[in-house]
Formats: C-alpha cells, sequence, structure tokens
C-alpha cells in the first residue's frame, strides 16, 4: 500500500511541535547525520550542545529525540535526576522497556546492585589496623605486617567513621565519596569484601561501572540489532558529566567494558564545552553545537507563534530577555494582546513573567514558591501562602510553567527566573524575606526532627534524608537571619567536613548561596573561600579556614583541630595528625577523643608507649567507654602487658558483654598468655556474635596451630579468604597455613594473591620467600627477602629467613651480616645465635661460633630456652668436636645442657 503524502498542514504543523522554533542548523545536522552510515567518515557519534542556562538546550534536545524516533531511533534521555551511574542505566532501560525492549539481565543485577548498596550502608565499616607480629610467633607477620586490630574495629563500628578517619567509597560516594581510611583504601575493600558475599558483590558496591557497564552494553547490541539507531540523550551535563563524563569517554573510545553498537547515537547538553584535556583528540566523531540567544528573527518567531504579535510588545519582550530563550517561552505564554499591559519599561522581570497571571492567589504562590531550591508538594505548601483545599491544584498549575522543571518527584525554577523572582520579593519587602524564610527554615527543622528518630549522632550524617532536610534548614535559617544563622551553620560544617569532602562542599555552597540570594556579602564570602579550600586541599584546608576565619570558643577551635588531625591520619601524614591533635588538647584539655585519636597516630608512629599514655588519659576523662578500653588493651598488648591488657578487655567485656572485638581482642591475649581453652572460648563467642569478623577468624587459627590442630586452623582460614577474599593479610595468613601444612604450590598462590593486592606488603614477599626456599626454590627465596627488607630494613624474622638462604647457597658473610643486624635489632632472638655460629663456622672462625652457642644456650647452669634450632645446636656441636684443637671439654658440657633442654621441653 503507498503511504499517504503528507500535506503542507501537516508538515508545518510537525515543524511547529511545540512550539519549537529556531536551531534550525542545529537540527538539520542531527537529522543528516542519521542519514550517514556509521561507517562513513562524515558519520559523526556524539554531539555536544552547550550554552547559558536557558539558552534552550532541553527544548532543543527534546526536539532531536522526537526527530531521532521520526527516524525509527529508540531513545532515552537522562538528566540529573540520575544521582549516580547505575541510576542513569536505569533510567536508559526503564525508558527501552517502555519501547518494546526490555534490559532483562540489566535490570537483575541493578536489582542486586540496590539490595547490596543497601547492605554496605547498613554494615559497619571495619578498620583493618595492621598492628604487627606482636606475639613474636614467626608466622611471618612482624611489626608492619598489616593485620588490623580488634580495637581498630571497634572504633570504627563505634563512630570514628563518622568522624573522617573511614572513608566511605562507592556506595558511600554521596556521603562518604573521597574520605580516606587510616589504613588505605585497599584495606577498606578488604573489610567490605568481609561484609558483602562474594568479590563481584564488592565490586557491584564499590566498582559498579566494571559490573554493570559490559551488561549494559550486551542489551545495547541485542536491541541494535532491531533498530537502525539508538540515541542516547544526556540533559543538564553541567551536573551529570560529573559522574558520567569519564564513564561516556570510556565506553565510546575504549574497549574496557566490551563493544559499543556502530549504531548509537550519543547526544549531551550542557553549560560548558566538553573537556578538552578528555575529547580534544576526537574531533573525528564530535560535533559541537554552541548555542546562543535566540536571534531577533527566531525570538518573533517564537512570539508569533504564541499569537504575540503587537510590535511595542514584541520590542519590550525582546529587551527584557536578550532573547534568552526560557525568558522569551515565558513571557509568550501568557500572550499579552495589548501595548498598555506592557506597562512601566522599567518594570522587573518577575512583573513580566507574572504580569498576565491576573489570579492573585497564583501569583502570591508562584513567587512564595521561588524561595525554596526544590519543592515537592509538602515544601509546597510550607512555603504558599494560599488556602489548603486548594494547594494541591496550585501545586499542579505550578509544575506547568514554562520556568519549572521536574527533577524526580521534586521540581525546580530556572536558575534565571528564580534569581530575578528572588531578588523582586527581597528588595519589595524584607521582613516579610526573612519571616518566610525563618517559616520555611521552622518546617524544615520539624521533618528533619523527625528524620532524625531513632540516628544516633554519627548516623545522621552518612543518612542522605537526614542531609538534605538539615540542609535546607540551614540555607533558610542564612537567608532569613543571616548574621545569626552563620554561627550555627559553620559548626555544621565542621561535622560536614568529617563526613566528608562532597558533603562539606553541599555545605559550602549553600553559604555562597544563602549570599548571593540574600545579598549577604559575608556569607557569600564564607562559601567562596570554603569552596576554594575543598578544591585546593580538600576538608583539611576548608577546617584550616574555619579555625583562622569562624572567631570560635576555645572548645569548638579544638574540634576542628581534631577533625583536621583525623584527615591527616587518614591520608597516612601521621607526625602531622599528632602536631594538631596537640593543638586541640591545647584548646581543651579535657577533649576525649583527641586523646584517643592522637594515641592510634602515635601508635603508627612506633610509638606505643605515648599511646598508652594518651589512652591513661582518654580514660580518666571517661572511664566507661569501651572503644577506649579496647585500644589501650590492643596497645598494651603490643608492647607484652599482657596482664594489663587483659584486664582493659575484661573490663570491656563486662561493659558490653555483646562486644564482638571486645570478646575477640581478649581471646587474642588470653591465646598470648597461653590460656589456649579460654581464649578458644573467647573467639568461639565472637564468631557467634559476629560470623562475618575476618579478624577473629585469624585470630582462631593462631589459636588452632598452637594447640596443634592444623586442619582446623586451615579451616578458619578458608573461612576468612570467603569472606575477605581480597585481603592481603588474611591471604598471607593462610599462606603460613599451608606451607605448614607442605602445601606449597597452594600457599605460594596465596602469596602471589596478596602480593598483586599489595605490592608494599613486606611480609607477603617475606613469606613467599621462605616458602619458596622450603619448596626447593633458593633463588626465587632470595629475590623476594631481599624485596621484604626494601620495604622494611628492620623486619628481623625477614633477616633470619634471608640468612638461611644465604647459609644454604654458601654466602656466609652475607649470612653473618644479617645476623649481626637481627641481633642488634632483637639481642634476645635465642635462634639468630645458632645460626650465626653455623655461618662463624662456615667462615672458618670455630672459637666464635663456639660462644656463639653458648650465647644461645644462656649462662649455666639455667636450662637453656627450648625451640626448634636445639637440634641445629647440637648438630652444630657435633661440627666443633671435628675441629682441630677443639675446646672437647666445653662442647660437652654444652651438649649436656642441650640434653637437659631437650628432656625439658619434652617433660
Amino acid at each position: 500500500m503507498v503511504r499517504r503524502r503528507a500535506s503542507m498542514q501537516e508538515l508545518i504543523r510537525d515543524r511547529r511541535r511545540h512550539g519549537f522554533i529556531g536551531r534550525a542548523a542545529e537540527r538539520a545536522a542531527f537529522r543528516a547525520n542519521l542519514e550517514l552510515a556509521p561507517e562513513d567518515e562524515r558519520h559523526r557519534f556524539l554531539f555536544h550542545v552547550h550554552g547559558t542556562a536557558g539558552v534552550g538546550k532541553t527544548f532543543l534536545i527534546r526536539e532531536l529525540e522526537q526527530a531521532a524516533r521520526d527516524r525509527g531511533a529508540l531513545t532515552a534521555l537522562v538528566d540529573e535526576r540520575a544521582e549516580d551511574l547505575p541510576e542513569a542505566m536505569a533510567a536508559i532501560g526503564e525508558q527501552f522497556a517502555r519501547q518494546g525492549h526490555r534490559f532483562k539481565d540489566l535490570d537483575r543485577m541493578l536489582a542486586t546492585h540496590r539490595e547490596r548498596r543497601h547492605e554496605a550502608e547498613a554494615a559497619v565499616l571495619e578498620t583493618l589496623d595492621r598492628d604487627g607480629n606482636a606475639d613474636g610467633d614467626g608466622s611471618g607477620n612482624g611489626d608492619g605486617s598489616g593485620e588490623p586490630s580488634a580495637a581498630s574495629l571497634t572504633v570504627a563500628r563505634m563512630g570514628v567513621a563518622g568522624a573522617g578517619l573511614i572513608p566511605v567509597v562507592g556506595p558511600f560516594a554521596g556521603a562518604l565519596d573521597a574520605e580516606r581510611v587510616a589504613a588505605g583504601v585497599d584495606r577498606l575493600r578488604a573489610g567490605l569484601s568481609a561484609r558483602l558475599r562474594s568479590r563481584e558483590d564488592v565490586l557491584l558496591v564499590l566498582s559498579p561501572e566494571r559490573v554493570l557497564t559490559p551488561l549494559l552494553l550486551g542489551e545495547l547490541a541485542r536491541a541494535a540489532e532491531q533498530t537502525p539507531w539508538i540515541v542516547l540523550f544526556f540533559d543538564t551535563y553541567e551536573r551529570t558529566g560529573r559522574l558520567l563524563d569519564g564513564w561516556l569517554h570510556e565506553v565510546m573510545t575504549t574497549f574496557l567494558h566490551g563493544e559499543l553498537p556502530a549504531n548509537v547515537v550519543v547526544v549531551t547538553a550542557g553549560q560548558r564545552p566538553l573537556d578538552t584535556a578528555r575529547w580534544g583528540g576526537h574531533a573525528d566523531f564530535v560535533t559541537d553545537l554552541p548555542l546562543e540567544p535566540f536571534t531577533e528573527a527566531e525570538a518573533r518567531g517564537l512570539l508569533a507563534a504564541r499569537g504575540v504579535t503587537a510590535e511595542p510588545v514584541v520590542a519590550e519582550v525582546l529587551r527584557l530577555t536578550g532573547g534568552l530563550p526560557v525568558l522569551v517561552s515565558t513571557l509568550a505564554e501568557a500572550r499579552p494582546a495589548d501595548p498598555d499591559d506592557i506597562g512601566d519599561p522599567s518594570a522587573t522581570a518577575v512583573e513580566r513573567f507574572l504580569r498576565w497571571e491576573d489570579d492573585p492567589v497564583r501569583r502570591a504562590a508562584a513567587l512564595a514558591c521561588a524561595l525554596p531550591r526544590s519543592l515537592d508538594a509538602d515544601v509546597f505548601r510550607a512555603a504558599a501562602d494560599c488556602p489548603p483545599d486548594a494547594a494541591d491544584r496550585l501545586y499542579g498549575w505550578l509544575r506547568g510553567l514554562p520556568f519549572v522543571t521536574a527533577h524526580g518527584d521534586r521540581v525546580r525554577y530556572h536558575d534565571v527566573v528564580r534569581s530575578a523572582m528572588l531578588r523582586s520579593e527581597r528588595l519589595r519587602s524584607p521582613r516579610g524575606w526573612a519571616q518566610r524564610h525563618t517559616r520555611l527554615a521552622e518546617a524544615f527543622g520539624a521533618w528533619r526532627a523527625e528524620a532524625e528518630a531513632g540516628l544516633g549522632p554519627g548516623e545522621r550524617w552518612a543518612d542522605e534524608a537526614w542531609l538534605r532536610l538539615r540542609l535546607a534548614e540551614s540555607y533558610h535559617l542564612l537567608c532569613g537571619a543571616p548574621r545569626t544563622a552563620l554561627s550555627t551553620v559553620l559548626q555544621d560544617v565542621i561535622d560536614a567536613c568529617g563526613a566528608g569532602e562532597p558533603v562539606a562542599r553541599r555545605w559550602a555552597q549553600a553559604l555562597a548561596d544563602a549570599g548571593r540570594d540574600a545579598d549577604a556579602a559575608g556569607l557569600a564570602v564564607w562559601g567562596k573561600e570554603l569552596l576554594r579550600a575543598l578544591a585546593a586541599d580538600g576538608t583539611l584546608a576548608a577546617l584550616g579556614v574555619l579555625l583562622a576565619r569562624a572567631g570560635f570558643t576555645a572548645r569548638l577551635r579544638a574540634v576542628v583541630c581534631w577533625r583536621r588531625g583525623t584527615v591527616l591520619s587518614g591520608r597516612e601524614e601521621h607526625a602531622r595528625a599528632v602536631d594538631e591533635f596537640d593543638r586541640a588538647l591545647a584548646f581543651d584539655p579535657g577533649l576525649g577523643r583527641a586523646y584517643r585519636a592522637r594515641a592510634v597516630a602515635r601508635a603508627r608512629l612506633g610509638d606505643r608507649t605515648g599511646a598508652v599514655a594518651d589512652l591513661d588519659r582518654a580514660v580518666e576523662l571517661e572511664p566507661d567507654r569501651v572503644e577506649t578500653l579496647l585500644l589501650r588493651g590492643d596497645q598494651r598488648r603490643v608492647l607484652g602487658a599482657y596482664g594489663e591488657a587483659l584486664a582493659d578487655l575484661d573490663r570491656a567485656v563486662e561493659l558490653d558483654p555483646a562486644s564482638a572485638p571486645a570478646r575477640a581482642a581478649r581471646g587474642v591475649t588470653r591465646h598470648l598468655l597461653g590460656r589456649l581453652e579460654e581464649a578458644t572460648a573467647d573467639l568461639d563467642l565472637a564468631l557467634e556474635l559476629d560470623p562475618e569478623f575476618v579478624w577473629a577468624w585469624v585470630r582462631r587459627a593462631r589459636v588452632w596451630r598452637s594447640r596443634h590442630r592444623e586442619e582446623r586452623r586451615v579451616a578458619d582460614l578458608d573461612r576468612a579468604v570467603a569472606l575477605g577474599p581480597d585481603s592481603a593479610w588474611v591471604r598471607c595468613e593462610r599462606g603460613d597455613a599451608l606451607t605448614a601444612a607442605g602445601r606449597y604450590e597452594d600457599a605460594l598462590a596465596d602469596y602471589d594473591r596478596a602480593v598483586a593486592l599489595d605490592g608494599g606488603y613486606a611480609s607477603a614477599y617475606a613469606s613467599r620467600g621462605a616458602c619458596r626456599f622450603r619448596a626447593g626454590r633458593p633463588d626465587g627465596a632470595l629475590a623476594d627477602l631481599d624485596r621484604a627488607l626494601e620495604l622494611e630494613p628492620a623486619y628481623g624474622w625477614a633477616l633470619y629467613r634471608r640468612a638461611e638462604v644465604r647459609l644454604h647457597t654458601g654466602a656466609h658473610d652475607g649470612a653473618l651480616t644479617d645476623l649481626d643486624r637481627l641481633l642488634d635489632l632483637d639481642g634476645g632472638y635465642a635462634p639468630a645465635h645458632t645460626l650465626r655460629g653455623r655461618a662463624l663456622l662456615g667462615l672458618g672462625r670455630p672459637a666464635e661460633a663456639l660462644a656463639a652457642v653458648g650465647r644461645r644456650l644462656g649462662p649455666p647452669p639455667s636450662v637453656p630456652p627450648a625451640g626448634p634450632d636445639l637440634d641445629e645446636a647440637a648438630d652444630l656441636i657435633e661440627a666443633l668436636r671435628a675441629v682441630p684443637g677443639a675446646d672437647l671439654p666445653e662442647l660437652g658440657r654444652l651438649a649436656d645442657r642441650v640434653a637437659r633442654a631437650r628432656e625439658a621441653a619434652g617433660a
């Protein structure tokens, strides 16, 4: 059947669809592109529309979307309603589904993402605090090994995350996007691994683009086989580009996530041109569409299309708007016909927006609703001065105004229109302006109080609903009473900095916005300075601005310094952090959290004694604070004061019997005291309380080792790896157990994974070197041990193992150098004397070798300490007997002492 040819009237109607006038060249370029095959060098894959606010970008891309659909294309439009990349993908999927192409695989994974993200937000982040091989067990995890401590995990659980020591990543991008964890991002990933079900779940939360993008590309490929074109539109790119631009560049120019069908065209629209650093080298497939205000002819055409043709009216509209399409459209909407309606040419733009709206209630509502930065029905009722029974009807009318656009379940005025209305209302009635903002602040404050019910102080700043309400409340307080509200809001900025840079930036922007909207220069300066500081050096610099300019009390200055210290600790700048904590305590000697935080920083610097002194003071200030007792117990354990550590941990368990970290920490201390049954019982209960507590699984495995239950040791470590597959420390622990079991290839696989996860993990290299030596690979062993000692030159266990390898290869001088260095570090390390004797004998220095054996066995008549090297000492004594001129009586006495030591060990 022959298709009927469209009439002239139909063509004119289609061209004027939605009243769209102008932008003929841009529309023609887009339509022409869809006539070119993707293989044609003239074809462009990306169109970027850009121009100032109100210039008509959104209207244009809606027209381009319709043009694409007219040519049979599947289309989707993403705007700022998508607050992250998964939401953007969900928006694309929903729109394609409405066009008959459902993305089933992507939809399922997006649902899983939302579930896992919720789980991650609900879970307590555990900071993996490497406390070293403090128990001296020789497992290859000595000081600096990276083992997380129970106390560090508890600090995270009890609120330090809200204080800024722990970042929040991926799902935490809105509240906790750029914070740094004290032990680094890799360890945070390990903590999340312990909470989530699989490595894919961790990726889905922390790096959703890596999981979701290949699925999206697969769905697009299947859809592309059934349609001539797919066109994806990304509006308000000045906002969405922050989260989409890098991803879009990867998808379009690399194969990192898979292949993008060639018949896909992308259209972006924002206020700024594309980033030349990212897109500058791709001009061959990008069309740049800069938009300027309407020409006079285009503006007149739009006015004529709306029935505005009287020349004096048209001239006034052109003068007031400067051709800005949003303003031309707004004024044209009312269709004024009489030149007398224009009134005084000096009237404000706001009066022109609403001049032809006769209903005073509507006019008042439109002006009143410019005050909030965004609206929903509840905010409308709080802002609008209208009869309650008319609220829904008026809100529906307001949503239809040309300068009001939908943003999810909220609406927002166009910036140009809102700014003009705010200025008009403030100048018309300064007192009324202040009163209305105060009423709005009270409304948001009441909603905020409802939202915080059940939230702890540390949880509020991680709750997005609470954040939005508090931010809106703060904005209206600032607009209503700038001088009065400033101090309160600046105090909020301190806490916002603790919640992370993105949250702090929102507060700084609210100050800048309030300063602009209320014409309060002081607020505007604060906002600009804080935003500048955040851009320069994050929350550290912003807190510095507060400290320098806010005029806070001594107590608040102390809090600011404490916050700065936590930021520095998160950056691993512990010496600078200690300086900030010193300043905090100079301002307020009673600030217990500063003592706790300084203790952690001092411990990281190796000053365990200083850390305990700080924790002593913190306990004096708050005797029943569990996290402080845990920290002090931890540090006392590392210092070898096991009895005092146990007293702290007993008290912590008494205060909180359901604390898994307290139970686990006490179990570890009891293990060190040789109380193996009690240690096992504590760790069993810790794992009953928290079955996903990785640290407790690893520490119970160590108890099983002491109890010679190797199968149970490996089983516990298998569970730890399942919970934390990307933890280098956990992998290394299991590698040690597998090495002890003679499963060298399995052990090496774990060590390889540990090194891949953390290339600076000295213990992983040392343990892998020891395993390679036992597996008969001395060359690889020596390279690993060299690397371990490059990373940690004072790593005693690695020095001992390298000396073993060097002796095996005949490098007696090198072995002696390693052992002398080890004994300088730890003169009480008995096995080193035996190995040193072997090196000396190999160098032809038997008298010194004999003396080394004597030092190993200690002064008579004491029984020599037991150890796995007693057999080696006996062998060395026999070798020395064969040396001409040997002191046989002395060697006989030493042999007797070795025999007594063996008998004592056997008893």
